[in-house]
């Protein structure tokens, strides 16, 4: 009885690690991003899925204003949000927003408050759940939307890079 009790109140992983996960992640889904032709990034798509450039977009939306919104209580709402970023042409104003996306995560999540991933929030004004929650679901659609991107890249004749390579 006493080892459960003890199991149950160690700490899987600390927020810094957890940080440090979801940016592997993004390492990752920018090598895919890079991966694609210019041509190809903002217009091919694999039976009916949206183009990668806008799955890509979506990533930045969530990402940094995510973490923003945990850290500060405030959010916006999902639209609001989509309307604050500008629609990149190229892949390097693609990239330049994730970087500015990677950078802006890595400044505010120093001010996470302590205990703040058990509080429930209505993740940008809609998904209502604990604040562990909404980061794991960013992460894990930021997951869904790369596999899509692997998906195009080998559709277009291109390996994509290897997953573990974070």
């Amino acid at each position: 009885m006493e080892t459960t009790a003890k199991t149950k109140s160690q700490t899987f992983i600390n927020s810094d690690q957890l940080l440090d996960h979801w940016q592997g992640h993004r390492r990752l889904t920018r090598k895919v991003i890079e991966a694609f032709p210019e041509d190809k990034l903002f217009t091919f798509s694999v039976g009916g899925m949206r183009p990668f450039g806008e799955l890509a977009m979506e990533m930045i939306t969530m990402a940094a204003p995510g973490v923003e919104g945990v850290v500060t209580r405030k959010w916006m709402s999902w639209t609001e949000m989509e309307a604050s970023f500008p629609k990149p042409k190229t892949k390097a104003d693609l990239l330049k927003l994730w970087d500015a996306a990677t950078d802006r995560m890595n400044e505010l999540w120093p001010g996470m408050p302590a205990g703040r991933f058990n509080e429930m929030e209505k993740f940008f004004g809609q998904w209502e759940g604990p604040v562990y929650w909404s980061i794991l679901y960013s992460i894990d659609n930021e997951i869904h939307h790369r596999a899509q991107g692997y998906v195009y890249l080998r559709a277009l004749g291109i390996e994509p890079p290897k997953f573990w390579e974070r």
